[in-house]
């Protein structure tokens, strides 16, 4: 039997959402017809809208639907009037790559944003400017002091856009918590189907749409929507306080599991641990083999896990992450993300010990025939 140890690249879909899919296959019709058909069809969207409002303190009608976290993402950059992007290093390349020319800001060798780098950017005016920070870096499980970040951005003048996709259901999101003014979010990344996402908005922030045509989701984007993708992500949302209340049992595993690893090899590098974390995510180092060569070995163990972020095409690159926190090469070559969840069992954790342990012992014995 295999063992998932990747969540935060995606979680194994909920019960829930596929129930909620189901019942969305059984309908025909198209959300913005008005009969009783696409009326029924219109339900469904509207009541997970309700729902991802519901949680996150936002009005329903702030909340766009897309089709990833990625174009979520790429949304709250699009806000007519704010020229200038500011980027912390550590970003997602869903904020990267859409926004190539952005300012980009250094991060503290924990992780977490340079703040002081933060405002001397700003300048005196950042009334131009969408500053953007992720709340939970989806590597090393980095959790961003927002609301001080916030509190920053708007002395200036500036919005605040947070990739929230790897922090929901992990940790409490809350626009008005928070203090952001937009928020995106993955439904992959809470046991809801590939292909669905949102973008958040506060009140009075309305982006452009990077899709047009035909005006759904209020003209924030069109084509027709993903019907059981949403539906998949209302259903998921059922179980988000489930998910909330079990963090610190993942927690503890991840715990037990990062001592078991630096009992057996005093070398090993846990990367993050000076900045507060999401309980599902480790991100340790071994010191001379290469993160592809790890995943490799762990893949043949039957357990999955993955070098860096798992959204880059199967790529398996030197992260950006781990460099902008100014590891050393070896170690940011060498790390692998060990990501848990809900399903994730104290044996999951003996198991995936025991190879990255049988691994580390051929690293050794190999460096003693050398």
């Amino acid at each position: 039997m295999r063992i998932y140890l990747d969540h935060n690249a995606a979680a194994p879909l909920l019960p829930e959402a596929a129930a909620a899919v189901t019942k969305a296959m059984a309908l025909s019709g198209n959300p913005s017809s008005i009969h009783g058909h696409g009326r029924a069809v219109r339900r469904m969207i509207e009541d997970a809208r309700a729902t991802l409002a519901e949680c996150t303190g936002a009005r329903a009608e702030d909340i766009a639907f897309t089709a990833s976290g990625s174009e979520a993402c790429q949304l709250m950059l699009n806000v007519p009037g704010r020229s200038r992007i500011l980027a912390s290093a550590t970003e997602h390349a869903a904020i990267l790559e859409a926004a190539p020319h952005a300012e980009i800001l250094p991060v503290l060798p924990n992780g977490l944003l340079d703040i002081a780098a933060l405002t001397s950017a700003l300048g005196d005016d950042g009334s131009d400017a969408i500053v953007a920070v992720m709340l939970a870096n989806n590597e090393t499980g980095a959790l961003q002091p927002i609301a001080e970040i916030a509190e920053c951005v708007h002395a200036k003048g500036g919005l605040l856009a947070v990739d929230a996709a790897q922090a929901f259901g992990k940790t409490p999101v809350v626009l008005a918590d928070l203090n952001a003014d937009m928020l995106a979010f993955s439904s992959a990344k809470i046991g809801g189907p590939l292909g669905a996402g949102a973008a958040v908005f506060r009140k009075g922030v309305v982006p452009k749409a990077l899709l047009t045509g035909g005006g759904q989701e209020r003209g924030l984007r069109g084509g027709s929507e993903n019907v059981l993708g949403i539906a998949g992500f209302g259903g998921a949302l059922a179980a988000l306080d489930a998910s909330l209340a079990a963090q610190p049992q993942v927690a503890r595993l991840r715990d037990q599991m990062e001592a078991a690893v630096l009992s057996v090899a005093p070398d090993a590098v846990l990367n993050g641990l000076d900045a507060p974390r999401l309980a599902t995510t480790a991100s340790i180092a071994m010191p001379g083999v290469d993160a592809a060569t790890q995943v490799m070995a762990m893949d043949l163990a039957g357990i999955a896990v993955s070098a860096g972020a798992a959204c880059s095409s199967g790529k398996v690159a030197a992260s950006h992450v781990l460099e902008a926190m100014g590891l050393r090469d070896d170690i940011a070559g060498g790390t692998i993300r060990i990501s848990l969840g809900l399903s994730t069992t104290e044996a999951d954790i003996e198991a995936f010990v025991a190879a990255w342990t049988a691994l580390y012992m051929r690293r050794n014995a190999n460096s003693a025939g050398t």
